[in-house]
């Protein structure tokens, strides 16, 4: 049996918040920055979505087919795409009508809902999944929650909505001896397969591509294939960013020519194959049930929750924001649905991490704001206008 190679990417762009001052609260409720949101997305589209999904349909067009591989989109993207970039939806359409993409299920709003809110996450899913529905005309078999978060009683409740499939992390304090090349499955619930990410060939491509100190630099397409071929196991996950191509690694890097050139060489070997995550769960047979009592995620080196609940201030931000659900349940506003959702996504309280150590350049990275605590008194005094608006309804 040929060894399986499922290439995932994840799409997403946050609805990010405009400088709300104290003064603002109780006077002005437009909490978004229209102008970064509309530019930062735009751009990400010139450097990344558009080539990329000119360079991946052009791939599987030139395969017959046999190039296959899978995104989940973010219906915070969506709707930005939507408004800002309407042809990042054609492109998308366009590799979905090849049969040869598959989309995946994940929370509307790029959420930490499956943390502590099932009612929550699972409205987010159904909204996701007719968002993909109504934008490609797909239907979704296989989930991926936000940045590959998964647990036992996460999977339970991912099972319990219909999904066969599931990605997540081969975080090393789970996966302990076990190689993360194979199919596992939930534990207690062998009706949920289990695609783990092996960070380390991921992450050569991810992070590691441009880095002229790494010592294989320039990695190329051959070199990396014969990595593929030298891996124990039965599927190699490859899960990142989209923006990797373009946006975290620039174009003169290479990286578009080693993505333009990996297709060709895996497909010319006899041992290899491209899969979506539902035709891997499909052809290979779990090995196991894995155990995991604790939230594990792709992020930082611990590969758990705390680059989002890591500290003192997104804990508090979090619990505030989630007590408001069930007010926000009676009163039943689609206005304040929506701020709520975009309140909701992970990205604020990545903004608030205090890590400053190894993973302090990643974090930085990614953040509009200059310290963790100008993004938490942004956020909260954001959230104070929220939850007066949401008192002011709940008292009529």
């Amino acid at each position: 049996m040929k060894k399986s190679i499922c290439l995932y990417f994840q799409v997403h762009q946050p609805t990010r918040l405009r400088l709300y001052r104290f003064f603002d609260i109780g006077k002005d409720s437009h909490y978004y920055d229209d102008y970064a949101n509309r530019t930062i997305l735009r751009r990400i589209a010139k450097k990344c979505y558009l080539p990329m999904n000119d360079l991946l349909l052009e791939a599987i067009e030139s395969s017959g087919g046999a190039f296959k591989l899978a995104f989940s989109i973010s219906g915070s993207a969506m709707e930005q795409f939507e408004r800002y970039a309407p042809q990042v939806i054609e492109s998308f359409r366009k590799l979905a009508e090849t049969g040869c993409v598959e989309f995946l299920s994940e929370t509307y709003n790029h959420s930490l809902s499956s943390l502590v809110n099932e009612s929550e996450f699972t409205h987010q899913v159904k909204r996701h999944r007719k968002k993909l529905k109504e934008l490609f005309g797909v239907e979704t078999s296989a989930f991926r929650n936000t940045e590959l978060i998964y647990s036992d009683r996460i999977g339970a409740m991912v099972r319990e909505m219909g999904f066969q499939t599931m990605l997540t992390e081969g975080a090393r304090h789970i996966m302990g001896w076990r190689n993360p090349n194979y199919i596992y499955s939930n534990d207690g619930n062998r009706d949920l397969n289990l695609l783990l990410r092996n960070y380390g060939l991921s992450d050569d491509i991810a992070f590691r591509f441009s880095d002229t100190g790494w010592e294989n630099w320039p990695l190329t397409a051959d070199t990396f294939v014969d990595w593929l071929k030298a891996a124990e196991g039965d599927v190699v996950n490859l899960f990142m960013d989209y923006e990797t191509f373009g946006e975290h690694q620039n174009a003169d890097c290479g990286i578009f020519d080693f993505m333009r050139a990996l297709p060709s060489f895996v497909m010319s070997d006899p041992g290899l194959e491209f899969v979506t995550p539902s035709q891997a769960s499909s052809k290979h047979k779990s090995v196991a049930e894995l155990s995991v009592p604790e939230a594990i995620s792709w992020a930082d080196e611990e590969r758990d929750v705390s680059a989002w609940l890591g500290n003192e201030l997104q804990k508090d931000a979090f619990n505030k924001l989630y007590n408001l659900t069930e007010k926000l349940e009676i009163i039943n506003d689609p206005v304040l649905w929506t701020d709520y959702g975009h309140l909701q996504e992970s990205d604020h309280f990545y903004y608030m991490s205090t890590k400053f150590f190894s993973d302090g350049e990643i974090h930085k990275r990614f953040n509009p704001y200059d310290t963790p605590y100008e993004a938490f008194i942004n956020y909260m005094n954001v959230l104070s206008d929220f939850i007066i608006r949401v008192d002011e309804r709940i008292n009529e």
